[in-house]
Formats: C-alpha cells, sequence, structure tokens
C-alpha cells in the first residue's frame, strides 16, 4: 500500500514540474517576444523612414515612366495618320490645283470659240503666246505657229474680243506680232454707228494708264465716251469691222476743226496668252500702210 503511494506521489510530482517547466518556458517566450520587439521595433521605424519614401519614389518614378511610354506611343501613332492625313491633304490640293488651272484653260478657250463667233466670216488659226522680243510686254508678241501652220506676213491678230495687232515677221513654227500699242503704230478707225473716221495711234508710256491716243475726229462728229472703235474700210492692212477699243474724253482740239481724245483697248495685253490669227490677208493697190 506505502509503495502504491509513494508511485503516485512521485507521479505526481513529475507532472507538477513538467507543468512548471513549461510555464516558465512560455514565460521564457514571452518575455522574449516582448523584448525583442522593444529591440526591434525603433529599428524597423527607422527602416520604415528610408524605405517607405524610396518605394513610394520607385512607384511614382515607374508609373511616370509607363505613363511617357504611353504618351509616346499615342503621339508616334498620332504622328504616323498625320502624315497619312498630310499626304491626302497634298493629293487634294495638287488635284484642287489642277482643276483650276483646267476651269482657267477653259475659260480662255471659251473666250476664243466666243471671238471666233464675233468674226465668222475670216478663217482663223488659235496660238499660243510663248514670249516677247522687247523688254516691254506690251510692244512684240512672239506665238508658237508660223509659216508651217499657214502663217503669213500682214495676217491680222485678234484676241479678248478685239484687235490685238499685226504680223510682222514668220518663221516655220513661229511668228511676231506687232501690237497696236506700239509706239509706231497708226491704225485706221471708224466709229461703229456712224462710220465716221479717226486714227488710233500707239503709245507704250500711254499704256501705264491703260490708254491709248485717239484722233482724227471731224469737229462736227458727236463722240461720246464708250463708243465703239473698229478697224475701217480705208485701211490697207487692217480688215474691216474688227473691234479696237471704245472712246473716253473726246474734245475739240486747239484749231476747232478736229477732235482727239483717248481709246481703251478691247485687248487685256497684260494678259494676252492665246490668240486667233485671221488667215486671209487684205490689200489695195494705193493705200498706205497705217
Amino acid at each position: 500500500m506505502r509503495r502504491i503511494m509513494r508511485k503516485k506521489l512521485a507521479s505526481f510530482m513529475n507532472s507538477k514540474y513538467i507543468l512548471i517547466g513549461l510555464s516558465a518556458l512560455c514565460l521564457l517566450f514571452i518575455a522574449t517576444s516582448f523584448f525583442t520587439d522593444k529591440l526591434t521595433t525603433p529599428l524597423r521605424n527607422a527602416i520604415s523612414t528610408v524605405v517607405i519614401p524610396v518605394q513610394r519614389g520607385m512607384n511614382y518614378i515607374g508609373l511616370w515612366i509607363s505613363d511617357k511610354y504611353d504618351t509616346l506611343q499615342e503621339i508616334s501613332t498620332v504622328l504616323e495618320e498625320n502624315k497619312d492625313l498630310q499626304a491626302k491633304v497634298d493629293d487634294l490640293t495638287e488635284e484642287n490645283n489642277q482643276l483650276k488651272q483646267d476651269s482657267y484653260e477653259l475659260d480662255r478657250l471659251r473666250d476664243l470659240y466666243e471671238l471666233d463667233e464675233k468674226y465668222p466670216g475670216y478663217n482663223k488659226v488659235a496660238a499660243r503666246v510663248v514670249g516677247t522680243t522687247s523688254g516691254n510686254w506690251y510692244s512684240t508678241f512672239t506665238i508658237d505657229k508660223g509659216s508651217n501652220d499657214g502663217i503669213e506676213k500682214d495676217m491680222n491678230v485678234i484676241a479678248g474680243g478685239g484687235l490685238v495687232g499685226i504680223i510682222t515677221e514668220v518663221g516655220p513654227n513661229y511668228a511676231q506680232i506687232k501690237t497696236v500699242i506700239e509706239d509706231n503704230s497708226y491704225v485706221s478707225g471708224m466709229l461703229i454707228d456712224t462710220g465716221d473716221t479717226c486714227i488710233v495711234k500707239g503709245d507704250i508710256e500711254l499704256m501705264d494708264t491703260g490708254l491709248i491716243h485717239l484722233s482724227g475726229f471731224a469737229n462736227s462728229v458727236t463722240v461720246r465716251n464708250g463708243d465703239k472703235i473698229v478697224t475701217s474700210n480705208i485701211s490697207d492692212k487692217y480688215l474691216p469691222g474688227i473691234l479696237i477699243g471704245y472712246t473716253k474724253d473726246v474734245t475739240a482740239d486747239a484749231n476747232n476743226l478736229t477732235q482727239a481724245g483717248y481709246l481703251v483697248p478691247a485687248v487685256d495685253f497684260g494678259h494676252l496668252q492665246e490668240v486667233l490669227i485671221i488667215t486671209c490677208l487684205l490689200y489695195t493697190s494705193d493705200a498706205a500702210d497705217d
């Protein structure tokens, strides 16, 4: 019995020691954890103070780089689209310019056709102005038609509704025109309504005002501004009835016997590009040059 009691007592004492040991071990862990937290918290705080801003900065830089990369991609795409659009704009601009040029040429050809219809009794050849042989554009024109096209000296040249001048020189594939506004040009004209005659004299300097000289009307003739002057029936080189221009400021001369003034040419010599050459000649046996 005593032996049994000793065994139970010994077993109880062993359990008690084990419990005390476990409790001591738990207290040791708790104390260790407490002191470890006390020691590591300042270190963690110090590290966080340095690391967290750096981490934030790295995150910001990463986001900024990603955003800039996306922006550059978008810019590259937009530039490529702009390049394509600019190419289309250039094509459309070129096409529009060509259409304008075609329209302008069509208008000029229409003007030539209408001019041809005004003088149906004359055969004509169309030609393009390719240059001038003098320093003054209004003086002498060169055209791209010549003897190979049936052009001859003294043929009349018209454009823009009226008389340009006369052929003075002919080559195989070119010809030169002396205009009615050249200094030494004289054309016999007449009022289209009455047939009263006059002299149209060229003057290059006066052309800066858009006018040329008009003289020789009898004092008894009534001349109003805007009256039409055409080539007369007494010229030996100019065919009759071709419009030269319109009267302006015709007044009596000092002798009170004749009247003189100015003529506004029917042709815009400053923008002459195409002409019609009348291919028939007019000669009289006893007339002097106009």
